[in-house]
């Protein structure tokens, strides 16, 4: 065998994935499509640290957010990579929601997390001086993080372990070889290439499901089918920043978190995302200026302050989702496939929000699941 693993994607996840495989004594080849890092979900997104609390019990999303929020504060602690606890307020605009936060409160203590608290309206305003709201829940493990330092101190972490990654390589094909997998890729000049290894790990973010059909896959069959769904953002102008010194969130709507406030290291402020499935699988970032009213409208039910000349379109991102418009929650996958006719493959699919944050606890899942094959 070339390597006794390949990782296929270098997002924050694979490059996570990548790192404890190597971090454990194996060698690792990671192949990437792109000329660097993190270019596309891993990079387009709210930098936030979650802390678990609205996902179902019991759910891998639940359960490798909670243990991920503490150890990638550590990550970041111990290698030096920016981030902030700066906390979250999750805001009832109106009385007619403050059923949704008592509801969010059980649902983060069935998860195991234990540090929200209730707010009446004045402690949340002393919080956050220009918020509206009738009540509120305070969760303080809530965090941002500089995700390109991160990502940056995961590749060095694994190149130190002797990881090595294949840049400007789309795999293309995968099959089955005595003693493990057969992967080839495409370099950027059109020119194929073939490495073996005992394991593979699928990290391919928004085209997961593609890597998986190219290994034969059947993606129905298996419910590994993604769909992309954009969420944009828009800038707050620097003269307004100081409408928020914390991540604000509004009660929830059913399909998302709401359009809400977020903080970037340097102290800017953006709105967002919003949530608008794409009909195909393009990867169209735009943001259009017409959205600036909706964004308004959606943040002041719970910010003063703003007006709609305020705003900028900003940066957009796109979530590999496994569930459509309307359709119940859908978990991560993360699957050893054995029982499927090839082990020794991992596929981590419709990896979105809390993958950032649950990355380190995904890398140590998926090689587990490797070092369980017989």
């Amino acid at each position: 065998m070339d390597a006794d693993a390949i990782v296929i994607g270098a997002g924050v996840v694979g490059l996570a994935c990548a790192r404890e495989l190597a971090a454990r004594g194996r060698s690792v080849v990671v192949l990437e499509r792109h000329e660097r890092f993190g270019v596309e979900t891993s990079s387009r997104n709210s930098e936030v640290v979650h802390a678990g609390i609205y996902y179902p019990a019991g759910s891998l999303k639940a359960r490798l957010c909670v243990r991920g929020n503490a150890g990638l504060y550590a990550w970041c602690e111990a290698r030096g990579v920016g981030h902030q606890r700066l906390g979250k307020l999750i805001v009832a605009a109106v009385a007619e929601d403050e059923p949704k936060l008592a509801q969010i409160q059980a649902q983060a203590e069935a998860n195991g997390v234990r540090t929200l608290e209730v707010l009446t309206a004045r402690q949340a305003r002393d919080l956050e001086p220009h918020v509206r709201c009738t009540a509120a829940l305070w969760s303080p493990d809530t965090g941002i993080v500089d995700s390109h330092a991160l990502m940056a101190s995961l590749l060095a972490d694994a190149e130190t372990h002797g990881a090595t990654v294949a840049w400007r390589q789309e795999v293309c094909g995968a099959e089955p070889v005595t003693g493990g997998h057969r992967v080839t890729a495409r370099d950027g000049g059109g020119e194929t290439g073939a490495i073996n290894a005992t394991w593979v790990v699928n990290a391919g973010g928004l085209d997961a499901d593609t890597v998986a059909g190219l290994a034969g896959f059947d993606l129905d069959a298996c419910g590994y089918r993604q769909r992309y769904a954009r969420g944009r953002y828009f800038r707050v102008a620097p003269a307004k920043s100081h409408l928020a010194r914390h991540l604000i969130y509004p009660a929830p709507p059913k399909e998302s978190l709401g359009i809400h406030v977020t903080l970037d290291l340097a102290g800017g402020v953006r709105l967002g995302p919003d949530l608008e499935y794409l009909r195909d699988r393009r990867q169209d970032y735009h943001v259009a200026d017409g959205l600036r009213d909706a964004f308004h409208a959606a943040v002041s039910r719970f910010l003063e302050g703003l007006a709609p000349e305020d705003l900028a379109p900003d940066l957009a991102g796109i979530r590999p989702k496994l569930q459509g418009p309307g359709e119940p929650f859908r978990d991560f996958v993360i699957r050893e496939e054995s029982d499927r006719g090839r082990p020794g493959w991992v596929n981590l699919v419709g990896i979105e929000s809390p993958g950032l944050t649950s990355c380190l606890e995904i890398g140590v899942l998926a090689a587990n699941l490797l070092e369980s094959v017989p």
